[in-house]
């Protein structure tokens, strides 16, 4: 059963490179910044940066506050979140994985009759709403912003400076990529009772993860990059950077934040900012509910195999 949890875990690593990688990437190869190859090698490191760093508050809020865990909860539940975020990725659609997993642990740990930590998981919830619209509103803030301050410079500064911050703005929400999303899969995993080894378990799962953004990431590209809000340099760089700042505040705490709710949140800022027929609503509705769906099915799912089975 150890090694069950530990190849979900490293399957879902792959998934969230597969995934998770447009949300660093997306703008920048929407707004033609950056070549996909060169993209995929500072997503690697950067998200290697994240979890070897600052994955440690996540990854005891998920691992240890949440609920009681054993083998058999982890395998189980981390098998279905593997099998249910993959069947996203291939209906090209971005995922929160925080919500499946946290889904298939408390779907799981209900049907098991484990102790919850209700207070533990209303808290996780409320971020899950706080963070995008907190992404929204300060990059609404920084767009106004920085409208103001690029139009004082030269055309050609401005695009260099553009450029410059746009790749930075990545890497940050590729560092938070390791620091939370991959926290939130090796927290379950990473305890005394489960593996206690995490030095390997944090180079495996980032070898995962690089290998699911070389491969698959192309599928959701376009999703983030061209399909909410037609992006350019500054608009992407505003929301990457919004994003960043949000998510590494929620990460300092130790909540399991979704990289692509903040995201498509600051993205959803850019857009009341230029304007809300700029936005493609019937795109974010559907996201909406791939979101909700996908974690009552977690929870349902995890549930019933876990009480059943």
């Amino acid at each position: 059963m150890l090694i069950l949890a530990i190849l979900a875990g490293l399957i879902i690593a792959f998934s969230i490179g597969s995934n998770n990688s447009s949300n660093a990437l997306g703008i920048c190869i929407g707004a033609g910044i950056i070549p996909f190859k060169k993209g995929i090698v500072i997503f690697g490191l950067f998200a290697f940066a994240g979890i070897f760093l600052s994955g440690a508050k996540v990854m005891h809020t998920v691992g240890r506050s949440l609920t009681h865990l054993n083998l058999e909860l982890v395998s189980l539940s981390l098998l279905l979140s593997a099998l249910i975020i993959l069947l996203s990725n291939w209906k090209h659609l971005p995922l929160s994985t925080h919500q499946v997993i946290i889904g298939s642990l408390t779907g799981c740990a209900f049907a098991k009759g484990y102790f919850v930590n209700t207070k533990a998981l209303f808290y996780i919830l409320l971020s899950w709403i706080t963070a995008p619209i907190i992404a929204g509103i300060l990059s609404m803030v920084l767009y106004d912003f920085t409208i103001k301050m690029l139009k004082k410079l030269p055309f050609f500064s401005t695009e260099v400076l553009i450029r410059s911050f746009l790749l930075l703005s990545a890497t940050l929400i590729s560092y938070n990529t390791g620091a939370n999303e991959l926290a939130t899969v090796l927290g379950p995993i990473i305890t005394p009772k489960v593996y206690p080894y995490h030095y390997i378990i944090f180079f495996l799962a980032s070898v995962s993860l690089f290998l699911g953004a070389v491969t698959l990431s192309s599928r959701v590209l376009d999703t983030i990059g061209k399909g909410i809000v037609p992006l350019d340099p500054v608009s992407g760089f505003v929301a990457q950077l919004s994003a960043g700042i949000c998510l590494l505040g929620f990460t300092h705490i130790g909540m399991p934040v979704s990289t692509t709710h903040s995201l498509i949140g600051a993205i959803s800022g850019i857009g009341f900012s230029k304007g809300l027929n700029t936005i493609k609503t019937r795109m974010l509705k559907k996201i909406g509910l791939n979101w909700i769906f996908t974690t009552i099915a977690a929870f349902l799912i995890s549930f019933f195999i876990a009480k059943f089975f």
